[in-house]
């Protein structure tokens, strides 16, 4: 009996270690860790979820229920935090010292989550457009929210709801004809919504022919009467009474999300909001699932084991209660749009182009906030060298006509003013004036009149430097507290430096001099073609503040005209 158990022991060990040669493989993969985290807790896991505010508590629940069954012993946690997307991508921006357009600096809030679930893939595009590394290539959906137009019912219904079918370029017609429509928005650089809606405005606007300028104009000036910066102040100006006054005098029309008008309509106001499915379809709001470059690894396989948990019909239930679609834009049970919702899920919506919401946010800044500008054009002999992609036109004439659009832009709040610069344009000065800053609505036709005279200066140089501290000081000199002051200089070369001219060491300590961080000045420098000195530029803008563009094809100089103009202080909101 010894002698037989002292045989079977190796036999029973080489068993039990082949066991646990097979338990260890099968504890290798992520069920490994999921048992192993029940009796140990050396390392902890924390996963931090940053989600826009409505999607936050299915995405609570969900997280809870994956810990639950997968790591029950508290060592792996998911915090869902309900963060506006503009503060996330404010703050993920930042850590590239970059300002989204519209949005501003971060508010030191918000932190960088693990993972970020935004209301919309806009927001990943446009950080992606300002550094392309900050967020994943590619982040899938899991939720949706059509972009409708939300209308009061009386209103809705004066305009057929919800038989008839509504398209932009009718609202627009409305909008834009004194049919008493007050129509209003939720900033464009703030809110994803609003975005969705100035695209499709805009598109609709484009397509009005010869007068699509004028058109676009129109209507975004119509939106920005009734703009607010957050969306529950918009919602709060619809009319809180069913009388026809009250109906009349409220806001009739603003571009929202199909969420927040079905929860609106669930606290039984007097006049419950229509969800008006506008032809086309803006893009609706997606509800991206991204993983961001920065987290920790095993932080980032805990998010990927809870993204697989959130494509079944237990998740689309409890976005239902939030008044959101599935990403596959169905409803979970008990989701129910009402009357006019196309049957059907929404037809699929192509992506936005990164390079239009730049531009249209752009426009919608320049025409939004009022400003006091002086555009500083050079005439210098080179700027009479043709553009190849633009037959016939030289680079003055292109850099005009970007002039000339943004002024038409801007209404009668703005004070523009006009300078040229070469060498020798007045004695031995190099620069002149053409028109002084001063408002719009005395002198549009002067500055009109002055950007068709502009001329190059055959043999003319690039006195740069001497032009632009003189312009500064202008500037400053006459800074208005209630306006935007800026300086934009437009030039396609370097400073000449005559004999006893001044050096970029001498300019950068005279700006410092005059350089008053209490009536701050903005010095915007927009570079044409290729032989601009970025690295000049960049050390004369960042004495003063501003920004440096480079239009390397100069038929670009346009869309890069307005990205200046959106780049002023307190152009961010």
């Amino acid at each position: 009996m010894t002698g037989r158990h002292r045989n079977s022991g190796p036999s029973l060990g080489v068993f039990a270690g082949v066991v646990a040669v097979v338990v260890l493989a099968a504890l290798a993969g992520w069920g490994g860790f999921r048992l192993l985290n029940r009796h140990a807790c050396s390392s902890p896991v924390t996963v931090t979820l940053a989600a826009a505010p409505e999607i936050a508590p299915p995405l609570q629940t969900m997280a809870d229920r994956w810990t639950a069954a997968n790591a029950p012993g508290g060592c792996t946690s998911i915090v869902v935090a309900p963060v506006a997307s503009s503060d996330v991508a404010a703050a993920v921006a930042g850590q590239r010292g970059v300002t989204l357009t519209g949005l501003g600096q971060p508010n030191g809030r918000a932190q960088i989550p693990d993972v970020w679930v935004a209301d919309s893939s806009t927001w990943l595009e446009r950080v992606r457009t300002a550094a392309a590394d900050l967020v994943p290539p590619n982040a899938p959906s899991i939720a949706q929210s059509p972009v409708v137009l939300a209308m009061p019912q009386p209103v809705a219904a004066q305009l057929g709801w919800p038989t008839t079918k509504l398209t932009w370029t009718a609202l627009l017609q409305r909008m834009t004809t004194g049919s008493g429509l007050k129509t209003g928005i939720v900033e464009p650089g703030l809110d994803a919504s609003g975005l969705a809606g100035l695209l499709a405005l805009r598109s609709a606007a484009a397509a009005t022919g010869p007068g699509a300028q004028e058109a676009t104009v129109a209507a975004l000036r119509a939106l920005a009467v009734g703009r607010s910066t957050v969306r529950e102040d918009l919602l709060g100006r619809f009319p809180r009474a069913a009388d026809p006054a009250a109906v009349a005098s409220g806001l009739s029309a603003a571009p929202l999300p199909e969420q927040a008008v079905l929860e609106y309509n669930s606290a039984k106001p007097p006049v419950p909001l229509a969800p008006v499915y506008l032809d086309p379809a803006p893009t609706p709001l997606d509800y991206p699932y991204a993983v961001l470059p920065g987290a920790d690894p095993t932080a980032a396989k805990v998010a990927e084991q809870l993204l697989s948990t959130l494509t079944g019909p237990g998740f689309a239930d409890l976005l239902a209660r939030q008044w959101l679609r599935a990403a596959d834009g169905t409803g979970g049970l008990g989701f129910n749009a009402g009357p006019g919702a196309p049957s059907g899920p929404p037809a699929p919506v192509p992506a936005t182009d990164p390079g239009l919401i730049q531009q249209t946010l752009s426009t919608w800044t320049a025409i939004t906030q009022p400003g006091r500008l002086l555009a500083v054009l050079d005439v210098s002999g080179s700027m009479l060298e043709p553009v190849p992609s633009v037959p016939g036109l030289n680079r003055e004439q292109v850099t005009v006509r970007a002039a000339q659009g943004g002024l038409r832009l801007f209404d009668d709040n703005w004070a523009v003013g006009l300078w040229i610069f070469s060498t020798d344009l007045d004695g031995h000065t190099p620069y002149k004036e053409l028109v002084p800053v001063g408002p719009l609505a005395s002198q549009r036709a002067d500055l009109v009149n002055g950007l068709n005279g502009v001329q190059p200066k055959r043999n003319g140089n690039t006195g740069l430097y001497e032009t632009v501290l003189a312009a500064y000081k202008a500037v400053q000199s006459g800074w208005d507290a209630g306006k935007v002051n800026s300086v934009i200089i437009m030039t396609d070369g370097q400073q000449d430096n005559p004999p006893n001219g001044m050096t970029l060491d001498q300019l950068v300590g005279e700006l410092q001099k005059v350089v008053n961080p209490r009536q701050p000045v903005e010095l915007i420098a927009i570079g044409i073609g290729t032989d601009v000195s970025k690295a000049e530029l960049t050390r004369i803008t960042q004495t003063t503040g501003g920004g440096v563009f480079v239009a390397t094809d100069p038929a670009q100089i346009g869309a890069i005209f307005l990205q200046a103009i959106a780049l002023r202080p307190g152009s961010g909101g």
